[in-house]
């Protein structure tokens, strides 16, 4: 049984708009024509829902379908997906309010007249939702017929528009449009849904905390404040709705633990402080795991999350000369390291006279991020300690003490001076000495150990962070880390031919054959001198004894043998927590005849209790200024040679 326009019952098929009244008409005359002919075949067999296009084409009459081309259609790749900043509740939601405006808008528009577009928007009473659509059925197949005014009124009348390329085209359409509806596709506005795209194979893992160590200030919030977030959604509303941390994960952004940590404070980067701890803390009795304590374990893996500092050691016997290097970089800030020390720890011997003017040129090479912290002097023994201004309110008070190791010069120009504090919970003692002089005074400069050892009364109101491990009669047994520093004079026992030779065979870093002869590390292996301590792999030539202003050792009458007379010692109480990173000279400062020696540590740091005499932030404010008042002065004026340089011009008569 057929229905008057050809089709059988049963199997009505959606039209789209493009086909318009007299096309529809068109083939209503040329069916009705052939519909004995149809009914005489006896092929009145309504067809299935699931029947494949190539059998629907088949109810269509001969003319169309000698008309009628099918197009292959070509899948296109993917689009890229972009990138955008994560939208925080309110903008996503007016995002899809606005959505649902658009398709509604769509949906009224008479002007519409995509093909496909027109169907369904006509077959959908209710406005689109975005996902996939469920195949079509009979029913909705027949609403979507009887709804549409445009089908109904080019039924009863209306002339023939179109020819026979046409009418292939229109049919073509049908089939297109009819095939995506069996096969399911659901469209939202006009457009199809493209499925996820997922990786071709699996990732390669990715490590998730991107903070390394050089990064110094790597905020978290605390452990007992992690509920300090809802309680500010319910407080003050929104709270880095932009910036959250699932909207990170969910977007698959790389992103570190600490990062997302600190977007968590509503006000800062800083860590949350509750009240109630501000008002119990008496500060009378520290406590490692107290809430905010300043010197606790909190606070310090905020600040260093490895717990490891960096620290410059350095020492350099000056010749007492008023005349101080141009530039300094090279000695402070070697280009080997990446990264600039946590701390600046300069021993002198025998300084230049004017030592305020030493200290100014130390603030101005290190620069604005470093404030000196303390400075002391015994004689022309000068010390001088610089540490990271943001660093500064965890030390504790500074003390230092001196040693007298020769009694009867009026001027203090052998001795020690010893500098002492505690950082967090890590105590530190730092000690500079210059020893007897003398190629024989071997036993003279042990002297000189032992009442430096036994006479630096050092700490003095800081207290000791391990008391039942601590001597009184070694000053380097009362504190966890302790860097020696200084001239010690300790020779090479050998004449300065053969160490000349030894030189000349081995002019790079090859010296191995010169410490065979050296007296401090024979002195060492002994244990006579420096019990306890360690010193780093020398890889440098000797530093004494040079020519001013030349690279050539001693050239005078007396030709002193070249000897390592500068060195840098160390020792620790807990074992492994003080790695050398570099030990090494400065050969490009010339202006005495020693040259500086420095040495690089990474130290390991232990959290400390807030009930110790603090340093408040205290250092020295006037020299900070002018040092950094120089440092801009001369870039200025570096500037402006520049300058001039460029717009200066040389004219040539030829």
């Amino acid at each position: 049984m057929s229905t008057p326009n050809g089709f059988p019952q049963h199997s009505r098929v959606c039209l789209p708009r493009s086909m318009e009244g007299g096309a529809v008409q068109d083939l209503q005359a040329k069916k009705a024509g052939k519909a004995a002919k149809k009914e005489a075949g006896g092929d009145g067999a309504p067809p299935k829902i699931g029947t494949p296009i190539s059998e629907t084409l088949k109810l269509l009459p001969e003319e169309l379908k000698a008309n009628m081309k099918i197009r292959s259609i070509t899948p296109r790749p993917p689009r890229k997906p972009r990138l955008e900043r994560a939208a925080s509740l309110d903008e996503k939601s007016w995002r899809k309010w606005r959505r649902f405006r658009t398709s509604q808008e769509s949906l009224t528009d008479p002007n519409e007249t995509s093909s496909s577009n027109g169907s369904l928007q006509e077959a959908s009473p209710s406005p689109p939702t975005r996902g996939r659509a469920s195949p079509c059925n009979p029913c909705c197949q027949q609403d979507s017929l009887h709804s549409s005014p445009d089908a109904l009124e080019a039924i009863p009348g209306g002339k023939n528009r179109g020819g026979a390329s046409d009418l292939g085209k229109r049919a073509s359409e049908i089939s297109s449009a009819f095939g995506g509806l069996l096969r399911g596709k659901g469209f939202a506005g006009g457009k199809p849904r493209l499925s996820q795209i997922m990786p071709a194979r699996p990732l390669p893992p990715m490590e998730l905390n991107v903070a390394s160590h050089s990064l110094r200030t790597a905020n978290r919030i605390d452990s007992d404040c992690l509920d300090y977030r809802h309680y500010s959604q319910h407080k003050f509303g929104r709270v880095s709705s932009s910036l959250s941390d699932s909207r990170l994960q969910g977007n698959g952004t790389l992103y570190d633990n600490c990062s997302t940590d600190s977007m968590k404070s509503t006000f800062s980067v800083l860590t949350p402080i509750r009240a109630k701890d501000v008002r119990s803390r008496s500060y009378l009795e520290g406590s490692l795991l107290a809430s905010g304590a300043l010197m606790g374990a909190e606070e310090l893996s905020r600040y260093f999350p490895d717990r490891n500092m960096g620290i410059f050691v350095a020492t350099w016997n000056m010749q007492g000369q008023k005349e101080l290097p141009v530039n300094l970089d090279d000695f402070l800030l070697p280009t080997d390291p990446d990264f600039a020390q946590d701390m600046y720890v300069i021993g002198v011997q025998e300084g230049c006279p004017d030592r305020r003017e030493w200290e100014i040129r130390l603030q101005e090479t290190l620069g604005p991020h470093y404030v000196l912290l303390h400075s002391a002097a015994h004689g022309v023994l000068y010390m001088s300690v610089f540490i990271r201004r943001d660093l500064i309110w965890f030390c504790s008070e500074v003390e230092y003490a001196t040693v007298t190791t020769r009694i009867v010069s009026q001027i203090k120009t052998k001795g020690a001076l010893g500098i002492s504090f505690t950082f967090f919970g890590t105590s530190f003692l730092f000690i500079t000495s210059h020893f007897t002089s003398g190629d024989s005074k071997v036993n003279e400069r042990k002297l000189d150990y032992n009442k430096t050892i036994q006479a630096l009364t050092l700490p003095k109101n800081v207290p000791d962070t391990n008391p039942y491990r601590s001597s009184s009669s070694d000053v380097t047994t009362r504190f966890d880390e302790v860097f020696w520093f200084g001239d010690f004079n300790f020779r090479l026992n050998k004449d300065r031919e053969t160490v000349d030779s030894i030189l000349n065979q081995n002019p790079d870093t090859d010296v191995s054959k010169l410490l065979v002869y050296d007296q401090l590390t024979s002195e060492m292996s002994r244990g006579s001198i420096f019990k306890g301590f360690q010193e780093a792999d020398i890889h440098f030539r000797p530093s004494y004894k040079f020519d001013i202003g030349k690279d050539s050792y001693d050239t005078t009458s007396k030709q002193r043998t070249p000897s390592y007379t500068d060195r840098v010692v160390f020792r620790s109480r807990y074992k492994d927590d003080i790695q050398a990173v570099k030990y090494s000279s400065c050969p490009v400062i010339k202006t005495s005849d020693h040259r500086p020696v420095f040495a690089l540590f990474r130290v390991k740091v232990r959290p400390g209790r807030d009930n110790i005499p603090l340093a408040a932030g205290l250092f020295d404010r006037d020299l900070y200024l002018i040092g950094i008042r120089r440092r801009a002065t001369r870039e200025l004026l570096k500037r402006r040679e520049q300058k001039d340089q460029r717009s200066s011009s040389i004219c040539s008569i030829s």
